[in-house]
């Protein structure tokens, strides 16, 4: 049997010792004598690429897709996932947040139940300050009121695969990913097991903002919802409007000119109005444009060099 671990490469250097030391060590225990450590350079600005390539010389195993520049985590992961050959697959991430032990639990879990396909971690409580921990459920409840596709909440990286599987995920054609949707979305038969997961050592390379980006990327990519209440929201508008009208036109009609409209009202009305339609038109947009990117048939990555 042949193991294929996959992991992405950005700002990783000084997590690489320790992660290839505790990795092979969990190798070692489930007496997996085939396998490669795939490793995805996601345009790294430091030496991770010139420590992978000194430890090659006694790490066979080790193998660097280097891309040509940063194409963001999820594309790197399907890079590196195309490029795996294992009959089982480990998709890691490489900063020690969960520690690479974790490939026996998983690898266990797999083998005493033939049936199933992937064996995935998940956290029973998140980690980090309030806000981290609000805005973390804030996301796992709108993806899955919004989506079709049922994720579970807290889910980690890291999970082991089976080859029929991660043939099917590759099959998908996205060019807007959302991979931890993806990995749903195929279905197969998926099992999750608690996982605490450390601190990172230094900042997280997922700012507020990529956050943000991701829970973008995620809700317009797995669901039309938000056009559906788009709609709905109009007729609501116009209907209200029409009522409000209505009501202005009676008590004119019954009051005459002790009735003041005024411009204040009117310019009030209009300014909120046109917030209301500026925000439509930029979530349809949003929709538009991912037609257009998917439609443009770029790769999601481009591989510069592999080293093997």
């Amino acid at each position: 049997m042949k193991l294929s671990i996959v992991t992405t490469l950005y700002k990783s250097k000084g997590f690489l010792e320790i992660f290839l030391k505790e990795i092979i060590s969990a190798i070692e225990i489930i007496n997996v004598k085939e396998y490669e450590l795939i490793f995805v350079n996601d345009g790294s600005p430091d030496n991770s690429v010139e420590y992978l390539l000194d430890r090659k010389k006694e790490i066979s195993q080790i193998k660097i897709i280097d891309l040509s520049r940063n194409f963001g985590h999820h594309y790197a992961i399907q890079a590196g996932l195309n490029y795996s050959s294992g009959e089982y697959v480990f998709l890691i991430d490489n900063d020690l947040e969960t520690p690479p032990s974790i490939l026996v639990d998983y690898y266990k879990e797999i083998k005493n139940d033939t049936n199933l396909d992937v064996v995935y971690g998940y956290q029973e409580a998140r980690k980090g300050n309030f806000i981290e921990k609000k805005a973390g459920s804030v996301f796992w409840v709108l993806i899955n009121k919004l989506s079709d596709t049922k994720i579970p909440h807290n889910i980690l990286t890291e999970r082991l695969m089976t080859r029929q599987y991660v043939n099917e995920l590759l099959r998908l054609q996205d060019a807007n990913l959302f991979i931890g949707g993806m990995f749903y979305w195929v279905g197969f038969n998926q099992k999750g097991i608690v996982v605490k997961k450390g601190q990172r050592k230094g900042a997280s390379t997922y700012t507020i903002k990529r956050r943000a980006e991701l829970m973008l990327q995620a809700i317009t990519s797995f669901s039309g919802k938000p056009l559906e209440w788009l709609f709905y929201i109009g007729i609501s508008i116009s209907f209200f409007s029409f009522l409000f009208l209505m009501y202005l036109a009676v008590q004119k009609v019954i009051h005459q000119d002790d009735v003041q409209l005024g411009w204040t009202s009117i310019v009030a009305i209009n300014v909120l109005i046109l917030g209301i339609i500026s925000t439509f038109l930029g979530l349809i947009g949003i929709y538009i444009f991912k037609i257009f990117k998917q439609v443009q048939g770029r790769p999601n990555a481009i591989i510069k060099k592999v080293y093997e």
